[in-house]
């Protein structure tokens, strides 16, 4: 059952479209990450899916209602934590954390009590002594201290330390082991790799992929390191293998015919779709070590970036 569906989303601002056809579909229970760049639509799209601005094209639902006409039912089954956070100055951030959770019916004080706790936040500072990782501290102790259906998550970590990424994580987690559904926008790809069961990647207000992070995995290369006893003196000819590297400390390196005369390691990359045919060549010449890692999310990133990234 989907939780939230975007349908051919186009947003113009002036002469500009921010968002030029973008289509999700999270279902109940995922955590959902959207990735992409400082002005690829992250923040638009999410801002059209809250009701906060109007769509130009296109439709958006959350709970099977119209993002725009039904904005305020749908915030009674959501939270929502922005990427940057601005408070009263005046009030303490346990004064502001309250007055979020009067807002919500279904808001735990003893669930607000572990979480200012676990993020180490002093709630009787005025949160205009707050530095920008203690402000957002204050959003997601308020967003996640509230029984909702839905948590909708704007680079939610901008000014947290590592030790309090860490912490956010594992309240992510605990929401996917409630059956929570969780909507990530992030640029930092470790934490959508470490968190989420599927993930679209948005360049220039338009999805250019979509899947679990396996799915994405097989349109790009494994990375290969070997060692063989037998020199690989014809590697680079064989079908799906690239960039053929000797790693530092061989005695030889590789040739123009891509020959490889040492007996040491040598690194490549990998097409998955000749798996079986580069393993029984490199089994005929005696394997000592091999490691195959899979790329990282980075680098499935910056696959679809390049120096955009």
């Amino acid at each position: 059952m989907s939780v939230l569906e975007t349908c051919g989303l186009k947003k113009r601002f002036g002469k500009t479209w921010a968002l030029s056809g973008v289509d999700l579909v999270v279902n109940e229970g995922e955590v959902y990450g959207f990735i992409g760049p400082n002005g690829a639509g992250k923040s638009t799209t999410i801002r059209v899916l809250l009701g906060i601005i109007r769509a130009t094209e296109g439709g958006a639902t959350v709970f099977g209602k119209d993002a725009w006409r039904d904005a305020v039912a749908i915030h009674k089954q959501l939270a929502f934590v922005p990427g940057d956070v601005n408070l009263w100055p005046n009030l303490s951030g346990g004064e502001v954390i309250d007055l979020f959770m009067r807002m919500r019916k279904g808001a735990d004080k003893k669930r607000r009590d572990e979480l200012i706790q676990k993020f180490d936040l002093n709630p009787s500072k005025k949160t205009g002594s707050y530095s920008k990782g203690n402000r957002q501290k204050v959003a997601l102790v308020a967003a996640l201290a509230s029984e909702v259906d839905l948590y909708v998550l704007d680079e939610p970590t901008s000014g947290l330390d590592p030790l309090m990424e860490i912490v956010f994580r594992e309240c992510v987690q605990e929401l996917a082991q409630a059956g929570k559904t969780v909507f990530l926008s992030s640029h930092i790809l470790s934490e959508v790799e470490q968190l989420c069961d599927k993930l679209s990647i948005i360049r220039q207000g338009v999805i250019v992929d979509t899947g679990t992070l396996d799915d994405m995995r097989h349109l790009t290369h494994n990375k290969v390191t070997v060692r063989t006893t037998q020199p690989l003196l014809d590697l680079t000819s064989q079908r799906g293998v690239h960039d053929v590297v000797v790693k530092a400390g061989s005695a030889g390196s590789a040739g123009a015919t891509g020959a490889t005369d040492s007996l040491g390691s040598v690194e490549f990359s990998m097409d998955n779709r000749f798996t079986s045919s580069i393993m029984s060549y490199l089994a005929q010449h005696e394997v000592q070590q091999i490691v195959s890692a899979p790329p990282t999310l980075e680098e499935l990133f910056i696959s679809h970036y390049g120096i955009e990234a």
